[in-house]
């Protein structure tokens, strides 16, 4: 390690949380009609957190969150690359720099996707989900985690097999609360009518939502969280940079298109560009950026708890953190004709 890489080690090692962090202007929502309330804006940690990744990056990040107000920082069993890496780096900055800190915390994990080989390494069946918890809280060095969610349905597992073990692993004390995520309409109310039934604190439907994929307003999914009392935590709500300025000037070798498997250079047509030259209009007479727009919109109803930004560096977090989901009648005619152009 040179001189350079050691100096910024040992400053990011010795590194202490802002003492004015929740002064910075982040607000925070109940998640449904739970008591537990999650800042307006969470951090994903997905993609750039994995062992390919750069670790001092990934403290600053964490601790520009934090720095701003930002509780929330959400994994997955599967995040990496490596899958797993990316909740051994988050534990190993939660050991070094924030174990004082783990009760201003909220620290959610996931299982669903396919995380080992052989039959019990994926789906929704109790042998999974406990033993992917089990190695979740390994990796990141805890006893619980706050949320722990069912990351995908499984066809091949019956509901109630789920639903059952989701409640297990609450009494166990494992985690505090669950959560169930890309579960549509009608998979959601299954699940809460069994975990209601259970009285398993489950609060959250973690679902994608932005401009450009309305999905959760089309199946009747934010309307029934409303009914049923869940909220929703909003993954891709910049639709994984399509929502930002990113490919305004060309495709940057770091980004997603270029690094990852979901998102397609395809994505890229003209009349995506001519929707976002528009939105960006209403956003500068609201004085926001694009980025600022699409996370306010989304957060606009109150069933929306919070949004889950994912970044590449701390200019990021902060550039998406200036939050105004008040908007006129007028402001939201005019979004809502620019995204139903054809």
């Amino acid at each position: 390690m040179d001189d350079t890489k050691m100096k910024r080690f040992m400053q990011n090692k010795e590194r202490i949380p802002d003492p004015m962090r929740y002064k910075n202007g982040m607000n925070y929502r109940r998640a449904g009609k739970s008591g537990l309330k999650l800042p307006e804006v969470s951090l994903g940690l997905w993609h750039n957190f994995g062992s390919v990744d750069n670790f001092e990056n990934m403290r600053d990040m964490v601790f520009t969150a934090f720095d701003h107000g930002v509780t929330m920082f959400d994994l997955a069993n599967n995040y990496g690359p490596r899958g797993g890496s990316a909740e051994v780096n988050f534990g190993r900055i939660l050991k070094e720099n924030f174990s004082a800190y783990r009760d201003e915390m909220l620290i959610s994990t996931k299982a669903g996707f396919g995380m080992w080989k052989g039959p019990y390494g994926d789906g929704g069946s109790r042998k999974y989900l406990v033993a992917s918890l089990d190695q979740s809280l390994r990796r990141m060095g805890l006893d619980y985690v706050d949320i722990f969610y069912h990351h995908r349905p499984d066809p091949d597992t019956p509901i109630e097999e789920t639903c059952l073990a989701l409640d297990a692993i609450v009494r166990s004390g494992k985690a505090l609360y669950v959560g169930i995520s890309n579960y549509n309409a009608e998979q959601a109310k299954s699940a809460t009518e069994i975990l209601r039934d259970l009285k398993c604190p489950f609060i959250l439907d973690q679902v994608c939502y932005n401009l450009l994929n309305r999905n959760v307003e089309k199946d009747g999914l934010k309307e029934y969280a409303r009914e049923a009392g869940f909220g929703l935590i909003v993954y891709s709500p910049l639709a994984q940079g399509l929502l930002t300025d990113r490919y305004l000037h060309g495709i940057p070798e770091d980004s997603r298109i270029r690094k990852g498997r979901f998102l397609k250079e395809d994505a890229l047509t003209p009349e995506l560009f001519r929707k976002l030259a528009a939105l960006r209009e209403i956003a500068q007479a609201r004085s926001q950026t694009l980025p600022e727009l699409a996370l306010s919109w989304v957060l606009r109803d109150d069933v929306v708890t919070s949004v889950i930004i994912g970044a590449s560096s701390s200019e990021q977090i902060l550039d998406n953190l200036r939050i105004n989901p008040s908007f006129t009648q007028e402001e939201l005619d005019a979004i809502e004709a620019i995204c139903n152009r054809e």
